[in-house]
């Protein structure tokens, strides 16, 4: 596969995110109706979380179990703990000095600053999806970046609903914001493919993974604080539910079919 083509489908299953998005707009909703889809974005960014913590731990151990490779082990560890920590810290700095409206005050974010934030996260999480999906392509595993390139795009486009959630019923985003939460969320599917075919590396993807942890632990927990509403803990109860069975089952798919 050259690396148009690469680039081309890296774009595709990057931009699927799209499929999701629209979502967004849904308006005149109970207050039930809009505490349970956005918790089940919060769900779906759960499963997320655990996906990315077992990714995390694949290339790490390995380092220490299979090829015993200590300098490997202690370097991938490092970049771990640095890339989780600015992830968490340095989102919530980021929150802090520029998202607020009054520095200092306890206050919820507004839905649509918390939607850039998620897509933030994801857009993290999706730049390692496109290195290896570049990788794969570079070392010329054909069949197997074609699985790759077809999984990541089903599984993005359930990442698109995770970003508008917050926003189902409360603040109908432009078809402008859509565009933008996409790119951001979905753009770097595409920068990592680039990247990851002419670059293989695992601290790298390590890195990113990190970075997407960090960052997805923080929005989690905004997303809780959005929605902790009295009388509403059944339909956010229902939500965080379902949204994270279906993030579990949309990736059991995944590995069924070998991707």
């Amino acid at each position: 596969m050259s690396f148009v083509q690469t680039v081309l489908l890296g774009a595709i299953a990057g931009f699927t995110i799209y499929l999701g998005l629209p979502f967004g707009r849904l308006k005149k909703l109970t207050e039930g109706t809009r505490t349970f889809f956005s918790m089940m974005s919060a769900g779906i960014l759960l499963f997320l979380l655990f996906d990315i913590l077992s990714k995390l731990t694949e290339p790490i151990e390995a380092a220490i179990t299979g090829t015993k490779d200590f300098t490997g082990f202690y370097v991938l560890l490092a970049v771990f703990i640095i890339g989780f920590g600015i992830g968490l810290l340095g989102l919530i700095a980021f929150e802090q000095r520029f998202m607020r409206s009054r520095p200092g005050m306890v206050q919820v974010l507004a839905p649509t600053r918390l939607a850039l934030m998620i897509a933030t996260g994801i857009g993290l999480h999706n730049f390692s999806e496109g290195l290896a999906i570049g990788q794969s392509a570079g070392r010329g595993e054909i069949g197997f970046a074609a699985l790759l390139i077809i999984g990541f795009g089903l599984h993005n486009a359930t990442e698109g609903f995770g970003i508008v959630g917050p926003l189902v019923g409360e603040n109908r985003p432009s078809w402008g914001f859509i565009g933008l939460a996409g790119l951001i969320g979905g753009g770097p599917t595409f920068l990592g493919t680039m990247v990851g075919y002419y670059l293989i590396s695992d601290a790298m993807s390590v890195l990113f993974l990190s970075l997407a942890a960090g960052a997805l632990v923080y929005i989690i927990g905004e997303l809780l604080n959005l929605n902790r509403r009295t009388g509403m803990k059944f339909y956010a109860g229902w939500g965080l539910f379902i949204g994270f069975i279906f993030g579990y089952l949309t990736d059991l798919i995944l590995t069924i079919a070998g991707v």
